[in-house]
């Protein structure tokens, strides 16, 4: 019998047994306060994230007048800058993460948060501040790469949505500290707006000190380093009853020694369903509509003469709103699993959009006292993030094979920010030529799509171990299958 058959018959028969594919078929055999800390650890790269991303808009108008920039050069040069360089690292962020490990391109994701918090607190001229943006960009985009997989990676299947969901918790917790920290900052005299910015270099600092503490992934060692005695004693951290030689048998038979020996290429014909997956799940995030919720919701309800609650609602009510239902999906997502949660978070997006795109199709702002419309942006808000903003980080580090997953990852998170990269760009010119209805019927329409796709394609995750996953999802080549059916025909 061949290597690949061997290989391929050892994963057929422990997924059919439905065995652990995981370090133990139950959880709380594993050290679970020491997994929680390097969770909670690296998951503060989604906190200086959330940081990063909204802590800017405290300094938006201070900055322009300041360098007396038009507003087209304000908004490429200052306010964007962050966001390209966002999809930048997580179109790139896949190949540190394999080259040199989860950990040390979480450890360098640290370094550049610390370097653009200090740069863009320091600078003098535009172009100087928009680089050191960059820099903090590239972070953010890498840090949706790494961080998710480093979890999923050393998490028992049980708990794994939860801890993997501590990402997308300290991504809205960094926001709401944000807008927190930019309103206290606010009352200083003078150039505010480099404390604002410069004191991420704080909390950057405290992380990058806690991560060099986090041990590497013992998957990538095994996998990508072949060091199987530094991941064995990685996973009798983890998991002190585990059999050793069982676990590294079992991450090494999710690779047949064929494919070990081919160089990895994700758009392969056999990642068809996890490419194509991802893809969903990254491009329905976005059209949702959260960002534009987010960024340009004031904007629409200023035609409603509801100003003050605009600007109420995208600051303490999004982050307060954010905060306590991605609080409630990370309670629930290893209970009702990814698929339950998305389904419920369709029907509500469903309901608040149509009934805010009808709203504004009847032009007609009246309902429970005029705050009609903001009351349903919340209950919008609210669906996303105990669905969508809960579940795509989870599910996009879960559904690929641990050789591609690195690169899943980056193409899932790329995906995201580059219809987040879009939407932004293009939501402008849409808004100079239609109104709110048209606008919000579109990302109904969208919900209306991600509802199908859920409800006829969508698999559920939820306490299924990653090799046994892509047992399910990966489809063989026509030679593994061959080599699969000889043992039948002798």
């Amino acid at each position: 019998m061949s290597g690949d058959t061997i290989h391929l018959y050892t994963l057929e028969r422990l997924t059919s047994a439905n065995r652990c594919l995981s370090f133990t078929p139950h959880w709380m055999s594993y050290a679970m306060p020491r997994i929680l800390q390097w969770s909670i650890t690296v998951a503060l790269a989604g906190f200086l994230f959330g940081f990063d991303t909204a802590v800017i808009s405290g300094a938006d108008t201070s900055l322009q007048s300041q360098w007396g920039l038009s507003d087209l050069m304000h908004g490429l040069v200052i306010m964007s800058m962050a966001l390209w360089g966002t999809v930048i690292g997580a179109i790139f962020g896949n190949w540190p993460t394999d080259h040199f490990g989860r950990r040390a391109t979480l450890i360098g994701i640290g370094i550049l948060y610390l370097v653009s918090a200090l740069g863009s607190a320091l600078a003098t001229d535009p172009y100087l501040f928009s680089f050191f943006r960059l820099l903090g960009g590239l972070g953010v985009g890498a840090s949706s790469v790494a961080a998710p997989i480093y979890i999923s990676e050393i998490a028992p299947r049980e708990r794994r949505g939860a801890l993997v969901g501590l990402y997308q918790f300290n991504v809205v917790f960094g926001i709401v500290i944000a807008f927190v920290s930019n309103y206290f900052i606010g009352f200083m005299d003078g150039e505010n707006w480099r404390w604002m910015l410069g004191v991420e270099a704080v909390p950057a600092a405290l992380y990058l000190l806690m991560i060099c503490k986090v041990p590497r992934s013992p998957r990538w060692l095994i996998l990508k380093r072949n060091d199987e005695a530094a991941a064995a004693e990685i996973i009798r951290l983890i998991n002190p009853k585990a059999d050793i030689a069982e676990e590294i048998a079992i991450i090494r038979g999710t690779e047949s020694e064929e494919s070990a020996k081919q160089h990895t290429r994700l758009f392969a014909w056999r990642y068809r369903l996890p490419i194509l997956f991802a893809f969903l799940i990254a491009a329905f995030n976005q059209l949702s509509g959260i960002n534009f919720i987010i960024y340009y919701a004031p904007r629409i309800l200023a035609e409603a003469q509801l100003e003050s609650s605009a600007a109420l609602l995208s600051t303490a009510g999004i982050g307060v709103i954010n905060l306590v239902f991605t609080m409630l999906g990370m309670s629930l997502i290893d209970k009702l699993g990814r698929r339950t949660l998305i389904l419920i978070g369709s029907a509500g997006y469903l309901l608040s959009l149509c009934l805010i795109a009808w709203a504004f199709h009847l032009e007609d702002f009246s309902a429970m006292g005029g705050y009609g419309v903001p009351i349903l942006l919340g209950v919008f808000i609210a669906a996303h993030a105990m669905s969508q903003g809960t579940v795509i980080w989870v599910f996009i580090s879960e559904i690929f094979p641990n050789k591609v997953r690195a690169m899943g990852q980056s193409f899932g998170s790329s995906v995201h920010w580059i219809f987040a990269a879009l939407i932004a760009l293009l939501m402008p010119t849409i808004l100079s030529q239609f109104s709110g209805g048209p606008v919000f019927a579109f990302f109904a329409f969208m919900m209306l799509l991600q509802l199908i796709f859920v409800l006829f394609f969508m698999p559920e995750t939820k306490g299924v171990s990653l090799e046994e996953l892509q047992g399910r999802l990966v489809r063989p080549t026509r030679r593994e299958q061959a080599a699969a059916l000889e043992p039948q025909s002798r």
